[in-house]
């Protein structure tokens, strides 16, 4: 079979339509459960985890109110240990932790979210402010900021620190590798270069009349169509995050998802590597991916680099909106950023961005879970709410199962989840509280 060929015909058992993380994974573990099947991911870009994926800090933690975020997370991450110890793939993982830094109102909007992750066995480490001061001495962090900037600003003092000992960061990028060989390796055919234009419907029941699937024909998806030509499939996932909502729009189905842009920029130079080489959160010596509040401007450490990242999860104000090729504002960063992170550590002022980039979450708005439902011949994986690295191994074993008409998953590590609870009208999830 061959893909460049304009408006050939190609048949599959099952076509996945992305190749960032969530796609990859659906189809290694598709792949993984039915060694006989045929198989093909289209993608519209030139390499694997081109889309979002690349965009993202890869973070990963398990610090969830949710018990299915934190079940998803939790064996997420085990599995990418296991990759990483025991089959000798390295994917740059490292449990640096996460770090919240609390002001006194925080803390208390926080507390029983906290109290309920403790009693949920995740392993959560405080500081006191004298301790983050102590830790945080060549950095300079300032934990009252108290000048006219900061009144003006209303920042109020950081009273506590919460880590999250079970999270971290690893590569993206070989993660993506991982998957993508593996794939190949089971027989796993990669389109690259194939934009989907859109899904293609037929009856259930062909009558051969004009204009097929007609209002009063159940109908189903039958394939995709590309800029390559048509592709008939079996089963269809589609598991391209906020591309989602483009292709299922216009067959009239709901993706249950907003599209928000994020931004992440880099910084370096001597006053980075000062709080970069922050010692005794963990054993890599270096900062936590740091959490600052009062808008969640967070700090991500790039040790191989010598840099540090940031950025912030804006909430009011930045509109929902796509694009198809997002690109960092750098006065989003001077005006909004910048001011932030100069208050609590000064060290940094005077520091500009050398690089900087913009992707997308796909989010959730009502309980920041993940959606997996079907519709007739689709499987759609999206919403993960900017957990994606987190919870890509998990979700493409609950598409699995899904796939091969089974009720439950079985997670790494042995753990069962029943795959309904991820649909729409069959949904049983709690929102995710620990939100910050």
């Amino acid at each position: 079979m061959s893909s460049n060929c304009k408006h050939n015909e190609q048949r599959y058992d099952v076509v996945v339509v992305g190749a960032g993380v969530v796609g990859l994974a659906c189809a290694y573990h598709i792949l993984s459960q039915d060694p006989t099947c045929h198989l093909a991911i289209v993608e519209k870009a030139r390499s694997a985890g081109q889309g979002d994926t690349a965009k993202t800090v890869a973070g990963f933690r398990n610090a969830f109110t949710s018990e299915v975020n934190r079940l998803l997370a939790e064996t997420g991450v085990d599995f990418y240990k296991h990759i990483q110890d025991d089959l000798h793939f390295d994917l740059r993982l490292e449990f640096v932790s996460y770090l919240w830094l609390l002001t006194e109102d925080l803390l208390g909007k926080l507390e029983p979210s906290i109290g309920e992750m403790t009693r949920s066995g995740v392993q959560l480490r405080t500081w006191e402010q004298d301790q983050l001061s102590a830790m945080l001495t060549n950095s300079h962090l300032s934990v009252d900021p108290n000048n006219e900037e900061a009144k003006m600003m209303n920042l109020a003092p950081i009273v506590k620190g919460l880590q999250g000992v079970k999270c971290g960061t690893l590569a993206a990028e070989k993660l993506v590798e991982f998957y993508e060989q593996e794939i190949r390796k089971m027989g796993g055919n990669i389109l690259y270069g194939n934009r989907v234009l859109s899904f293609t419907l037929e009856p259930a029941h062909k009558l051969g009349l004009p204009r097929e699937p007609l209002v009063w024909q159940d109908a189903r998806i039958e394939g995709i169509l590309t800029d390559e030509g048509r592709i008939r499939a079996e089963q269809t996932v589609l598991a391209a995050g906020n591309w989602s909502t483009e292709l299922l729009d216009p067959i009239g189905v709901d993706s249950h998802i907003r599209t928000k842009k994020r931004q992440v920029f880099a910084l370096k130079g001597p006053s980075v590597n000062n709080l970069l080489y922050s010692r005794g959160f963990n054993e890599q010596g270096v900062l936590p991916l740091t959490i600052i509040p009062p808008c969640s401007v967070y700090l991500k450490s790039n040790k191989r680099e010598e840099s540090l990242w940031t950025g912030v999860s804006d909430e009011l104000g930045r509109r929902f909106t796509f694009e198809e090729e997002p690109t960092a504002e750098e006065d989003f960063y001077t005006y909004n950023i910048y001011h932030i992170l100069t208050q609590y550590f000064p060290y940094l002022k005077n520091t500009r961005p050398y690089t900087m980039w913009a992707g997308h979450y796909d989010i959730n708005t009502i309980d920041a879970n993940p959606y997996v439902f079907e519709k007739p011949g689709l499987i759609v994986a999206v919403g993960m709410s900017g957990s994606g690295i987190s919870k890509a191994d998990a979700i493409g074993r609950i598409v699995s199962a899904v796939h091969a008409k089974k009720e439950i998953a079985t997670l790494y590590g042995g753990k069962h989840f029943r795959v309904s609870r991820l649909g729409i009208e069959t949904r049983q999830v709690d929102p995710e509280r620990f939100v910050v």
